[in-house]
């Protein structure tokens, strides 16, 4: 077997078609990642006894910080890792196909916004532009390369700067992606409020530890009475995966076909909950082809019946006990 080329993944149209690419993606890391076999004997979750998305093997997303989850032996590209605090290690997501990531994140963003021709792309995320391996400068760059426009780029600390640069295309009525990590955006709009017409705001979430944390809803009104904007969006991803999902009112993101979640419950990871409960969020990333595409990741939220969720925060604990007991065994019984 080979991984699904991202043609293959682009062109799903239907859940009978996802699930067919679901089941291939399974059966071919399962023979070929031995860590993500290691843990699906561990559970008794091989491909044989799977018979519904809902009963995936999501693969606790703390051991990508122990383990090479990597699918088949071959060179690698690049290694995007998270960002690190003095208690935590960093994830390592290691990259051996470059060209399904920039196919993933291309797609899901000409999906919401059209082509990166039709904006200018401005950038503020600092505690990420000073690391050179993060996953998100890695797209905005490419974003902002696709955009061709001298005007588009990134932005460190010169708010000065970055406001001269937005009101001078506000009174072009150019189209403008201002895209930002919370807390620099948080900044940014208290030490230059104004009004905003022609800019879209995306946020990226994370306080990075620079602020208290904030609900959604919390920081979108923080934002929209400081820039003047009706509407705030935000942008779902993550070290680990290769896909994002955007949320342009009020903070229902929108995953591409190749990417679902599935909300389990926080007492048992084993069991999933319904559409409108909330629950951790395991995530089906297709485009995870040679790492893993079946993630039980840290966030909290739910899922609408359309298959859109909300992001509602993280665990209090970080990561809950059932998901840390699986990271454990998966860890000793790895490779």
């Amino acid at each position: 077997m080979n991984p699904l080329p991202f043609s293959a993944l682009d062109t799903i149209s239907s859940q009978d078609i996802f699930e067919d690419a679901v089941h291939y993606t399974l059966t071919y890391q399962y023979d070929n990642n031995s860590v993500f076999r290691a843990y699906c004997d561990l559970i008794n979750r091989p491909p044989s006894a799977v018979t519904s998305i809902e009963n995936l093997p999501f693969l606790p997303i703390s051991l990508f910080k122990s383990r090479r989850i990597l699918t088949q032996e071959k060179e690698i590209e690049m290694v995007f890792r998270s960002s690190q605090t003095t208690a935590q290690a960093s994830a390592q997501h290691f990259i051996s196909d470059l060209s399904l990531y920039q196919n993933s994140f291309r797609s899901a963003f000409k999906r919401q916004y059209g082509s990166p021709k039709d904006w200018v792309i401005l950038a503020l995320l600092p505690s990420y532009l000073e690391r050179n391996d993060a996953s998100l400068v890695y797209m905005v760059s490419d974003l902002i390369r696709q955009s061709r426009r001298t005007e588009s780029g990134f932005y460190l600390d010169n708010f000065q700067a970055l406001s001269d640069q937005i009101k001078q295309l506000e009174a072009q009525q150019q189209p403008t992606l201002l895209i930002g990590v919370s807390f620099a955006l948080l900044d940014f709009a208290a030490a230059f409020p104004q009004s905003l017409h022609y800019t879209t705001v995306i946020e990226t979430g994370g306080m990075k530890g620079r602020k208290k944390e904030m609900v959604r809803s919390e920081l979108h009104t923080v934002l929209k009475d400081n820039l003047g904007c009706r509407n705030i969006h935000s942008e779902y991803g993550m070290t680990e995966l290769l896909s994002q999902a955007y949320a342009q009112i009020a903070g229902k993101f929108v995953p591409p076909p190749w990417m679902q979640v599935v909300i389990r419950d926080p007492s048992d990871p084993f069991s999933t909950l319904p559409n409108g409960q909330t629950g951790g969020l395991n995530i089906i990333d297709l485009a995870n082809q040679n790492s893993c595409a079946f993630i039980a990741t840290q966030d909290l939220g739910k899922r609408s019946g359309t298959g859109n969720f909300d992001v509602l925060g993280r665990f209090d604990t970080a990561e809950i006990r059932g998901c840390n007991l699986m990271a454990g065994a998966a860890t000793h019984h790895g490779e």
